[in-house]
């Protein structure tokens, strides 16, 4: 038996929650069972009601906590439930339904870890040109971050294995789709991308409210989650940029003093010394960062254990 768990963070969804619920289709290949979960953060208005009429399992957090912890707790109750995939969605209908098929296939195959559609991004209309350009940008480098070859990093419309949604966890409490992609790439699972199709946009987006506050958060997610699981990397590339510019003025320094004009150049030496000095500084701070990577990883190993085992005991 092959259990897919459909997961749909829903916050004051009651106009759109049905229509997204209507469209999931009824059977899908390669799975004998399939559970509609919603996780309603914090609704105030009758979006858990209008999902547990038409049938989903509801999960109630009390007050809205953000699309972040909604998508960790759905994640957490699809696994309890013995989901083998777990798909998360909007409930807003962006992501076309039909293609939940195309996104489970190769986990199904055994060809992926974790699955992430790709929009059109150019052609869709309801996406201003600045936000299509920063989005194409914002994939480009998590790409490079997180050595994945992902199309369309802040799609929401992914599916999980269960080993790659027991190894996952997220740190961050406004979103999780760049976190999610950088460990995944950390943590030496396969991920895909899969070009997908989207509906008409119903309405403006509750996270993204500003492109750039959006790319501020997003990036500072990124950026911190590159430091926690690749810091060797991190500082050792600003260690070795600090090194070249402090070597700059030793070069000058030399230059003028094998030419008989050292006298006067004294202070590239101590301009020089700052920017070594702070090079070796970082350079261990990198190697220490390193260590402390490696002890990350022996905790992830035992955190994953008592996962599995606590599962097992439900």
């Amino acid at each position: 038996m092959t259990k897919l768990v459909i997961q749909i963070p829903c916050y004051n969804e009651e106009e759109t929650i049905l229509t997204t619920l209507n469209a999931i289709p009824q059977k899908i290949n390669g799975f004998d069972e399939i559970e509609i979960l919603v996780i309603n953060d914090g609704s105030t208005d009758n979006s858990a009601k209008v999902a547990r009429d038409w049938g989903a399992a509801v999960i109630d957090i009390k007050t809205n906590k953000g699309l972040a912890n909604a998508f960790k707790t759905g994640i957490k109750e699809a696994l309890i439930r013995g989901a083998d995939v777990i798909v998360n969605t909007d409930a807003d209908n962006q992501y076309c339904a039909d293609d939940i098929e195309k996104i489970t296939k190769p986990i199904l195959e055994k060809e992926s870890d974790m699955v992430v559609g790709a929009r059109d991004i150019i052609n869709i209309k309801d996406f201003s040109l600045t936000k299509k350009i920063f989005q194409k940008i914002g994939s480009a480098v998590l790409r490079l971050l997180s050595s994945t070859e992902v199309e369309d990093a802040p799609s929401g419309f992914r599916a999980f294995s269960r080993e790659a949604a027991l190894k996952i966890n997220v740190f961050d409490n406004y979103t999780y789709t760049m976190e999610t992609l950088v460990q995944a790439g950390a943590k030496g699972l396969r991920v895909k991308s899969v070009p997908i199709r989207t509906n008409p946009e119903t309405r403006k987006s509750k996270l993204v409210k500003n492109i750039f506050g959006y790319i501020f958060k997003s990036g500072k997610t990124t950026i911190r989650m590159f430091i926690v699981y690749k810091p060797f990397r991190f500082f050792i590339t600003i260690a070795l940029i600090l090194f070249l510019i402090g070597l700059f003025p030793v070069c000058r320094f030399l230059y003028y003093y094998l030419n008989g004009f050292g006298r006067g150049h004294i202070q590239s030496l101590i301009v020089a010394s700052i920017f070594l000095i702070s090079a070796v500084q970082i350079g261990i701070i990198a190697i220490i960062g390193d260590l402390l990577s490696i002890n990350r990883r022996l905790l992830e190993d035992i955190q994953l254990r008592l996962k599995k085992a606590e599962l097992e005991q439900k």
